[in-house]
């Protein structure tokens, strides 16, 4: 398993001083990954959308620089009995020459946070030039939603075969109806796993939070979805899709929301993990609440903030809400990279095959994203290879090592893979 034990700190952080956040926007194509170069960025606040705050441009990756933005204090993010938001929204407007405009309207910003905001364009049609928009509705741990409908943790595995999977894999896309199930008219959505993850967690805990209670949710929000896809659960009832984003039903996610960088870091370094129980082969389906306007027979995510406070473990935290018997777990696959991460971290002085895939891959990136040197795929792990793969790691809000370490493999498998397709699944 990964070290998990790890602060990121990318290089393409800056710190915020106090009363502020940070913002870095990515824009890409809809369709191949392509970075969108200048493309027009404008921010304001959600609330006085008419003023302008700043005006960027995307530079060759399809990234603004980071942008310091006010917040409200952090401590209102760190105590549930506050009535003020935590955090400070802006309006985000992109442009570019060939794409429908878009904007993102509720983008959230934490003291001492960095968010990171993804766009994705439609190129534009020969005559529609309509505004895509994007809502980004109120936190679930400060606004309004429906309480989960209890469900047992362990689904009955009857020999009718509703069980189809033998192993735990982790999917390369997960489907999300995006309402409830029985509505017809909610889209559907492909979504990586681990852009998912990402989204869900945002959605539903604080990154101002201590990491140990950080990724406690997070084991339990990759548990949750991956019992899902393990049972198969919505599409023995005979739905077309993986889960919903109703939090009655399943986990709140978010259309197009920004995700925070200690939340994604954290994602790519465990996602291959969930939690299961001696005995049991279903990944376990873990219900959890807010613990103060909601409370449940699984995890407490303020309560779980509490424990980290009180110098928990991760694990600690977990066996604190589900029992002693209860286990972080390992997926035996991952699907849709192109071979597995070595084992080993691969740093200069490496050689071999795995180096070689590496840097094929690499230079393929790098046809997408030419702020990343192309390098020779001769098999050996040079300076010229720690460049590249530091370079790729700035763009992709991994810290800047130089080293393919787990998170980074995975990640450049992921984008390698995108950027290889002509086109991906769509809604």
């Amino acid at each position: 398993m990964p070290d998990t034990n790890m602060t990121p700190t990318p290089e393409t952080e800056t710190a915020a001083v106090p009363g502020t956040g940070n913002l870095k926007i990515s824009v890409v194509s809809s369709i191949g990954m392509i970075p969108v170069e200048n493309a027009a960025v404008t921010i304001s606040y959600t609330g006085d959308p008419g003023k302008p705050l700043e005006v960027l441009t995307t530079d060759s990756s399809g990234q603004t620089p980071v942008t310091s933005l006010p917040a409200p204090p952090v401590d209102l993010s760190l105590q549930p009995e506050n009535e003020q938001q935590p955090y400070s929204e802006y309006n985000i407007e992109v442009t570019a020459e060939g794409y429908e405009p878009v904007l993102v309207s509720g983008s959230e910003i934490l003291a001492g946070q960095l968010s990171l905001q993804p766009i994705r364009m439609n190129p534009l049609a020969a005559s529609d030039e309509e505004e895509k928009v994007v809502i980004i509705p109120a936190h679930t741990l400060f606004g309004d939603f429906p309480p989960k409908i209890p469900e047992e943790e362990i689904k009955p595995m009857a020999e009718s075969g509703e069980i189809v999977l033998s192993r735990v894999v982790i999917p390369e896309y997960i489907i999300v109806h995006d309402g409830v199930p029985s509505d017809p008219t909610a889209p559907n959505y492909w979504v990586r796993y681990k852009d998912y993850i990402k989204n869900v967690a945002s959605c539903e805990i604080y990154s101002t939070w201590p990491e140990n209670a950080i990724y406690a949710n997070i084991l339990v929000i990759m548990s949750f979805t991956l019992n899902r896809v393990y049972t198969e659960w919505y599409r023995n009832q005979g739905y077309n899709f993986t889960i919903t984003s109703s939090t009655a039903y399943d986990q709140k996610w978010v259309y197009g929301r920004n995700i925070f960088e200690n939340i994604d870091y954290l994602v790519d370094s465990v996602f291959a993990n969930y939690l299961s129980r001696p005995g049991v082969r279903q990944p376990i389906f873990t219900s959890y609440c807010d613990g103060k306007r909601v409370t449940c027979a699984g995890l407490s995510q303020w309560g779980s903030m509490y424990l980290a406070d009180q110098g928990y473990s991760t694990i600690d935290i977990i066996r604190y809400y589900y029992g002693n018997d209860m286990y972080i777990n390992t997926a035996d696959i991952i699907s849709g990279v192109p071979s597995s991460w070595p084992g080993y971290d691969l740093s200069q002085g490496s050689s071999g095959d795995k180096v070689r895939q590496l840097q094929t891959q690499l230079n393929r990136i790098a046809r997408n994203y030419p702020a990343i040197p192309t390098v020779t795929a001769d098999g050996i792990y040079g300076p010229a290879t720690a460049r590249a793969v530091r370079t790729f790691q700035g763009i992709f809000n991994l810290p800047q090592t130089g080293v393919t370490d787990y998170p980074t493999w995975y990640e450049i498998s992921e984008i390698y893979v995108g950027v290889s397709r002509i086109s991906e699944p769509g809604s």
